[in-house]
């Protein structure tokens, strides 16, 4: 069995924790964009929301110092770097809920069908209801921004994810445009790894029969050949008789 390293326990232990302070952060977010609270309650909720999102800094920094070799690492995890350090790439840590997903894929059985259709299902209702907040949240108070509301920006990253793009919502800030380019590299990614992982499970199922004929056929051909032997004993059998 191999040794786990220090890193390894880390993030084994801290996986669930920190999926319910994502959970929490996407709530916190969600009331912040959808609401506007305003006064204190809105003093509350960003400090609320930064205390939270400290917890992952704090997360970052300790793999860092656990991992044995901390250049390779850092290399290996730029991404994890721009997403505690760029503000406004904050809902992407939203993707710590996976681990709520794989929860309800113990519950469904490991059947390949039944992932691909949790991943899928939670992985899109969660992209495109995450890219929906984060839209709204940087284009509506834009002077000539049409998406304005929740339910266009709805319909904006769903037209956007599946590449249908009609084209009659768009964002026009900077921020708006990569997340729309994240959506639609997040969008392309996600239909990537069903279709590979349908196909993967075909080729294997395929494999299975294919060995499952082969044996099956090697089975018959060895039953035949003793049926054939015992056949040509008891002739060899009656023609000794025969001769005595």
């Amino acid at each position: 069995m191999t040794k786990r390293t220090k890193e390894q326990l880390w993030q084994q232990r801290t996986e669930w924790p920190l999926a319910m302070v994502a959970v929490a952060f996407l709530v916190m977010y969600s009331v912040e964009v959808l609401y506007q609270p305003q006064g204190d309650e809105a003093r509350i909720l960003w400090a609320a929301t930064w205390i939270t999102w400290s917890l992952f800094v704090v997360d970052y920094v300790v793999r860092l110092i656990l991992a044995p070799n901390r250049w390779h690492w850092f290399v290996r995890h730029l991404f994890d770097l721009l997403i505690v350090a760029l503000p406004l790439m904050r809902p992407l840590r939203l993707l710590r809920l996976v681990v709520l997903v794989g929860a309800l894929q113990k519950a469904v059985g490991n059947a390949v069908r039944g992932r691909i259709l949790i991943y899928t299902i939670s992985g899109v209702s969660l992209l495109i209801y995450v890219t929906s907040l984060a839209i709204l949240d940087q284009e509506r108070d834009q002077p000539g921004a049409n998406i304005t509301s929740f339910g266009k920006a709805v319909w904006w990253a769903i037209t956007t994810v599946t590449t249908v793009g009609y084209g009659d919502l768009y964002p026009i800030t900077f921020t708006g445009r990569v997340i729309a380019v994240l959506l639609m590299i997040g969008g392309i990614s996600l239909i990537g790894v069903v279709t590979a992982s349908l196909a993967s499970w075909i080729v294997q199922r395929v494999a299975e029969t294919d060995s499952a004929n082969r044996a099956a056929t090697a089975a018959q051909i060895d039953e035949l050949r003793t049926e054939v032997r015992t056949l040509a004993e008891q002739l060899q059998d009656d023609d000794s008789n025969g001769v005595g």
